[in-house]
Parts: C-alpha cells; structure tokens; sequence
C-alpha cells in the first residue's frame, strides 16, 4: 500500500480557509463599535456598522465609552490601531463567503501581507548573491573547524539571542531572514536541519510569548488594558528566563541524540534532499580570503542594521527591505558580478523563496475570509462570556486557552491586543484580579499556540528548510505539553500568591 503523504503547506491553508469560509454560514455575524484617534486632527473616530461619529479627544469621551485607558496612550502613539469598545457587540446581517470569496482570499491575502512578501523575496534574492560568491561556504567551513566539538554553542548563542530579540522588540518575521544562512552551518556541524529550525522559530516564539519590552505584545496590550507596561515585569522576566531554559534544554537533548545517531532524526529520510539544497561544506575548496571576510561583514552588517532599525527608529518592512537591497548591491560591487549577472542571481535567489511568499499570503487570506465574514468579534464576543463566574485560577487558566485559541482567528499579537484588551480586561475586575493577568494570559496563550499556528509563521518557516509540518508536530509536541504544564503552573501560583 502506498504510503499517503501529509499535504503541503498551501494545500493545509487552503484547507484552513475553506473551512473559515464554512464557518461564516454557520458563525453568526456580529461586530463591536471601534474607536480611532486621529492625530492630525486630534480627534476620536467611533466607527460603528451603520456610521461613524467624531468625538473629542478627552479622557471624558474615553470613559463615556467605558475605556479605562488614559488619553495620552493615543496621544502619544502609544495606541496607534482602532480598539474594541466594550458592551457595543450587535449582530449584523450575515455575510457567507462562498466560493467566490474563497477563490479571492489568497489574493487579497497576499496584496495585504505584500510588505512581508517583498521583504522575503529580496531577501532570497540577497542569498543568492551571497552563495555566488563563495563566501557562505568559505565561512562556514571556517567556522566548522573553529567550533570543532564545540557545536552545542551554536544552539545556546542562536536561541538566546533571538529568543532576546523576541522578548524585546518582537523578533519574528525578521527571523525568515535567518534560516539560510544558519541552517548550513548546523548542518556543518553534524545536525539535522531542525535544530537550528528549532532554535530559530522556538527561540523566537518563547521571546514573544514572554515579551518584557516588546512593543507589539507587552506593551500595546498593557496600555488598551489601562495599566501601566511595567506591571507584572518581573514575573514576565522570570517566565522568560525558565521557559528558555527549558526550550534550550529540549533542543540540546534533541540535538546530542542526532549527532550520536544520525538515523534519530526525525526527518532522516529527508537527509540528503535537504543536504543537497543548502549545499555541502564537506569537500569545500574556497578559502576565507579578505574579500570573503569584507563580504560577510557587510551580509552581517545588513542584519545588525535592520534590527537596529527596527528596534530604535520605528522601521518596518520598507526600510528592512531596503537594507537587504543596498546590501545585495554592495556585495555585488565587491564581488565584482557584471550587471546582468547580478540582476539574474538576485532574481534567482528570489524565486528560490517564492513558495514561501505565497504561504504568507495564503496564510492572510484566511484572515481576510474572517474578517469579511464578520466572525472575528463574535468569536471574541462569546470567548469573553464563557469566563463569567469563574473562580481566579480557573478564570486565569481558561483565559490562557481562549487566547490560544483566538490566535487561531487572530494571529498578529498588536491586532489581538487593540481587538481584545478593552473586552477582556475589564473580565479581571469581576474575579478580583489585576489586569496585568489577563495581559499574561493573551501573552502566553498566544505564544503557546504560535508554536503550531498554522495561520502564523510556522507553516512559511518549514517550507524554506522543506520540512512537513507532521514532522514539526512530531517534534514540538512533547516540547509544548511541557510549556503548557508549567505555564498553567505558574500562572496558579501567581493569582494565589
């Protein structure tokens, strides 16, 4: 009997959106009343289904509405998206998306996630200059016999940074970047490719779910609640400190069992295809010349500066996008590639991760299907409900999972946090909790479910190291009972303290 094969990613999403698409005739409609705060004009905007009305920019107007969020988290851009307004949900008159909506969500998905898209494709692009000239494989033959029996290193080093990166300023998508570059020289040093799959996406994914500074989850979420980002640091620090350790821990074990035995990989059968695809360094003849190492250090420098960036001056995806362009053209100088050849190499390297620009698409087309179909609010409108009356560790537990399982609906973590911090917050006065609760929960939850969210980053991380996403599962299953166990321990003990 022929053995039947787990769907491709796209295939998975599609699926994923077909059934969004049912759930929209089943689902009923329904919306709440979202409020604006345009600067310019320094005004509210109260958007509602029938129209919108303009308020004034007062703390007055804000409590009016029952918003318990100072003015000058909109003020200051600190709240820059509309947020939900509590007690406003209303059911709306249906809108099924049939198959003609179904049809349209990739490609409404992917003119909405271009700025993602086009930063993965100059990236490709940059990789393929990178690999003409030599000076990946050079580099990483270097750096094999430098870490010679020291190769646990590159797990620790790798997962901690990003994993700092998450915590801080929302490392992830950025990380898309990594996986060509690290995955060869894991595979250098006698790893399979889901250590550093791992040690990149996990290390990303347990830096966000236990964001302390980050931007987009911690702080956004702490402001739509009303309370100040600082509150609840300290536990969030510490979750951050134990559940990478654990994360590391897991990976370390993994890894030692491969580098033992290379039939202990997962994805053995998968040995050769993807050896073959991020090439061998075993028989490498370049040397590391000075032209080579001017080379890398402009490749590292386009990394140093986009985090920087990103971090520090508020760019995103345009100015990320440019640095790997000015990069790849700096590059092409020193290498001394002709104009034709540079402009077929990047376009080469591009194509190289088109598969992977449409999995993001795809991915928020099931988004726009929601969206559309006007389930998102109601799916949030009944979540909120479930929670009445519960005692606090059974209010702070189940609040974990309604959030992983809203990530499902809503995977962006800022897009959460305005949606459902005003709804969701208030849910911890009514249980005698702080608010700084349910912002750890969103936090977890979230990040717990990013693990295996097909309609996050996951399924567009595997398809660049060409791994099924059952292999993933197989892999991050053991890993994410662990998480989850001590997530909900610690959460009990914080509400009991």
């Amino acid at each position: 009997m022929k053995k039947i094969k787990f769907p491709t990613a796209q295939t998975i999403l599609l699926l994923i959106a077909a059934f969004v698409a049912v759930l929209t005739f089943i689902v009923p409609a329904g919306k709440y009343d979202t409020l604006s705060y345009d600067k310019s004009q320094n005004i509210f905007t109260k958007i509602t289904p029938k129209e919108n009305y303009f308020l004034a920019a007062t703390q007055r107007t804000l409590d009016s509405l029952q918003i318990k969020i100072p003015l000058e988290k909109f003020t200051n851009g600190d709240i820059w998206k509309p947020i939900s307004i509590p007690n406003t949900y209303q059911k709306l008159e249906a809108k099924p998306q049939g198959i003609s909506a179904f049809i349209k969500s990739p490609i409404k998905g992917i003119i909405e996630a271009a700025d993602i898209i086009f930063l993965v494709l100059f990236i490709g692009g940059l990789i393929g200059i990178m690999n003409h000239t030599g000076a990946f494989d050079a580099g990483i033959a270097w750096l094999s016999v430098v870490l010679k029996g020291r190769e646990y290193w590159l797990i620790i080093s790798v997962t901690f940074l990003i994993a700092i990166g998450g915590t801080t300023f929302g490392l992830a998508e950025e990380t898309i970047a990594f996986y060509p570059i690290l995955i060869p020289i894991f595979l250098a040093a006698k790893y399979d490719a889901l250590v550093p799959l791992a040690s990149i996406y996990i290390g990303s994914s347990v830096g966000t779910m236990c964001s302390t500074t980050n931007p987009f989850s911690s702080i956004i979420a702490s402001d739509a609640a009303g309370i100040n980002w600082t509150a609840g640091f300290n536990f969030r620090l510490i979750m951050l400190l134990c559940c990478t350790i654990i994360c590391l821990i897991y990976i370390l074990r993994y890894a030692k069992r491969v580098k033992k035995d290379v039939k202990a990989s997962i994805i053995y059968e998968q040995k050769s295809e993807i050896e073959s695809l991020f090439g061998n360094t075993t028989n490498v003849t370049v040397k590391l010349n000075n032209q080579l190492r001017f080379i890398l250090v402009i490749f590292i420098l386009c990394f140093i500066v986009m985090i920087y960036g990103v971090s520090q001056l508020d760019w995103w995806f345009v100015e990320m996008t440019s640095v790997f362009l000015v990069g790849s053209i700096f590059i092409g100088i020193i290498a001394n590639i002709k104009e034709l050849t540079f402009v077929d190499l990047f376009v080469k390297g591009a194509s190289d991760l088109l598969s992977v620009a449409l999995i993001i698409g795809i991915a928020r087309g099931v988004t726009v299907l929601m969206e559309d179909g006007l389930i998102s609010d109601t799916m949030l409108y009944y979540t909120s409900n479930f929670t009445n009356g519960m005692n606090k560790g059974l209010f702070t537990n189940a609040m974990l999972f309604v959030y992983a399982g809203l990530s499902f609906f809503i995977p962006s973590s800022s897009g959460m946090a305005v949606l459902t911090m005003p709804i969701m917050a208030p849910l911890a006065d009514g249980v005698g909790l702080d608010r700084e609760v349910v912002v750890n929960t969103y936090q977890y939850g979230m990040g717990l479910f990013a693990f295996i969210n097909p309609t996050g980053l996951i399924l567009a991380s595997l398809a660049i190291v060409k791994v099924g996403f059952d292999k993933w599962l197989k892999f991050v299953t053991p890993l994410l009972i662990i998480l989850t166990l001590f997530t909900m321990l610690m959460l009990t003990f914080l509400v009991y303290m």
